[in-house]
């Protein structure tokens, strides 16, 4: 276990890109929680959270103005933390997680309410954006924080190879993922991911279909 110096460069996180974490939080009676949360990339010590009300976490932030971002790749964690709050003894003495190959521990800069018109979940006034300052970051083991647009792009690939082999309706359902794939994308992803679907978006055009 190293503490580094403060540069989120160093798990692989870039200004500008959202990753796929785990946040740790406690309540006033030291209760401790877990939830999957998008982290956005800020610059190199502030990251920032969109969190829906009505949450343990945002709760959590809001009253101890502090938490904790941890990094892992591990499928069961993200799976037991959205069905339902991590066993006692997933978690260390510090609030990181046993398992976090990486974690950084934040404070709250200022917390904005804020609504994004184009974002699926339609009730206006239940987001809060929450601009923080990385104050420790603890390498475990080497490893990057990760992006999903890569995963967008391996089921996009997987369902085009299966393109020309499937009736209309699963033509159809391809093409819807391939929207929603795109989609997330567009918003997290790097570069090469955009690429990538640009050039299925292609194939599929002179295929004669309007992904």
């Amino acid at each position: 276990m190293i503490a580094m110096e403060i540069d989120l460069t160093l798990i692989g996180m870039e200004k500008g890109k959202q990753y796929e974490t785990i946040i740790t939080t406690n309540d006033a009676h030291d209760i401790q929680n877990a939830a999957p949360i998008g982290v956005l990339c800020s610059g190199k010590d502030k990251i920032l959270n969109r969190i829906f009300k009505g949450s343990h976490t945002l709760e959590n932030i809001i009253s101890q103005r502090e938490f904790v971002v941890n990094i892992t790749h591990d499928p069961e964690i993200f799976t037991l933390s959205t069905l339902g709050n991590l066993p006692e003894d997933y978690f260390n003495e510090n609030n990181s997680l046993k398992c976090a190959d990486a974690y950084f521990r934040c404070e709250v800069i200022s917390l904005k309410e804020a609504v994004k018109q184009s974002d699926p979940i339609k009730k206006k006034g239940e987001a809060i954006v929450i601009k923080s300052k990385v104050t420790e970051l603890t390498i475990i083991n080497p490893t990057k924080a990760f992006n999903r647009s890569f995963g967008c792009v391996i089921e996009t690939l997987s369902n085009y190879s299966r393109f020309d082999l499937v009736g209309e309706a699963q033509k159809e359902y391809y093409l819807d993922r391939f929207r929603e794939c795109n989609r997330i994308v567009k918003k997290v992803g790097y570069e090469a991911d955009k690429k990538a679907m640009d050039e299925i978006k292609k194939e599929l055009m002179k295929k004669g279909y309007e992904p």
